[in-house]
């Protein structure tokens, strides 16, 4: 059966990750997309490469497309793509504004030749603005947007410590892409009309962290606002990093909620590490029962955390919790948790998940040959009617440049021709 965008062609002109993710998570949902790459292929090819031109990171972000291979810096290259767009329905560009401008495929110059297009634009700060035209990453966003001062991770030498486990602001700006891309072809479908998508990694920074962002002056007076200002303190004297983070202190703490923290956040156990994630009463009551501590003066529905006295009393229960947890393995801890029906997870290690039961049992993992087997993460998705997922791996370098050609109406002596121009490789 096909999926639910079968038909969908897609031009994807990206790198690293925001657009590859958006056009990834198009593919399993049953677009053709077309990867195209400058000669020599995007960078990420390169990054930790096992043989010349493939790495795991592309792999994963990139299976699925077909590959062709465009100098979008040549005349001729950009008149072909003008003459070609009129065939696909979807545009997906990653980089910085006045690159789409200069390369001849910004929305405003496309248009004329696909009216209805669907174009979607990720940059780093967004069109507009005093950092408009800022060279932006991941990193930058983390650091921008508050989100790796959020983390409050402090390295070895007292610097800032971004995020290294996943690229948030990336991901979370390419699931939004693809989730605006179909909403638009919906719209399209009902009215006819095309239309232009933005976001951008700070946006999608922001998005990650709203109750942090947000405003609301009646509490932020009493909480946040006390702890701005012993930030600003620190500052003004001359304070590091480390401790402008120490000065802002725990999320919880500042919102008087210190002794949440019991039942949610991580415990050292005997043979690794466990998370506890209470978000109810009835979750806090349940841990409580499992760990024996029903005499937690923090149980009462009452219970202030702001004043110094019951701080001390949190502070006190943090120790005895943690001298608890150390007394049993993950395994022999999560059972008693479970019992309970209380949320309990061992921290597992990525490397390991590949091969996790829950994940095998549920199908996440699918296995492609390209340069040998290897095993990817599958589609975000799954559907009751329309299959997600694609069978098929990313693809070398150019493998397809000819095959798309021809599909929109560029005959053998004009790609010949194009590539003794360096238009095409």
């Amino acid at each position: 059966m096909p999926g639910p965008l079968d038909g969908i062609k897609v031009f994807e002109v990206s790198q690293i990750v925001a657009g590859p993710y958006c056009g990834l998570n198009l593919v399993d949902l049953g677009a053709d997309v077309i990867k195209v790459e400058p000669p020599g292929g995007e960078g990420i090819r390169q990054s930790g490469g096992f043989v010349p031109g493939e790495s795991k990171g592309f792999h994963s972000l990139n299976r699925g497309k077909r590959s062709l291979v465009i100098d979008l810096r040549s005349p001729d290259a950009q008149e072909l793509v003008h003459r070609i767009i009129g065939g696909f329905d979807v545009f997906v560009i990653n980089a910085r504004p006045g690159v789409p401008e200069r390369l001849r495929v910004d929305y405003e110059t496309l248009k004329q030749f696909r009216p209805d297009l669907i174009y979607f634009e990720n940059t780093g700060f967004g069109r507009g603005g005093p950092s408009e035209f800022r060279s932006g990453s991941d990193a930058v966003a983390q650091a921008y947007s508050g989100l790796l001062a959020g983390d409050g991770k402090v390295d070895e030498f007292g610097a800032p410590e971004i995020i290294t486990a996943t690229a948030p602001a990336d991901f979370h700006a390419g699931l939004a892409g693809a989730m605006a891309i179909s909403a638009a072809l919906f719209h399209r479908e009902r009215t006819g009309k095309g239309q232009f998508i933005e976001t951008s990694l700070l946006r999608a920074g922001l998005a990650l962290q709203g109750t942090r962002v947000g405003k609301l002056p009646a509490l932020d007076a009493q909480t946040t606002d006390v702890a701005l200002q012993r930030m600003r303190d620190v500052q003004a004297a001359g304070g590091s990093y480390k401790e402008l983070v120490a000065a802002r202190g725990n999320l919880f703490d500042a919102m008087g909620r210190a002794a949440a923290r019991l039942f949610y956040g991580g415990y050292a156990v005997k043979d690794g590490g466990v998370i506890l994630g209470a978000l109810t009463p009835l979750n806090r009551d349940q841990m409580r029962r499992a760990i024996g501590v029903e005499d937690d003066p923090t149980a009462d529905p009452e219970f202030d955390s702001l004043p110094p006295e019951n701080r001390k009393l949190v502070d006190e229960m943090l120790e005895r919790i943690r001298g608890i947890m150390m007394t049993k393995t993950m395994d022999e801890w999560i059972e008693i948790f479970d019992r309970e029906g209380a949320p309990i997870s061992k921290v597992n290690w990525p490397e390991d998940m590949a091969d996790d039961p829950q994940v095998e049992a549920m199908g996440y993992m699918i296995d492609l040959e390209l340069t040998g087997s290897e095993r990817m993460v599958g589609p975000i998705v799954s559907m009751s009617e329309t299959p997600t997922g694609s069978d098929r791996p990313s693809a070398p370098l150019g493998r397809h440049t000819d095959e798309v050609l021809h599909e929109h109406g560029v005959d053998d002596a004009e790609i010949a021709r194009l590539r003794e121009l360096g238009a095409i490789a």
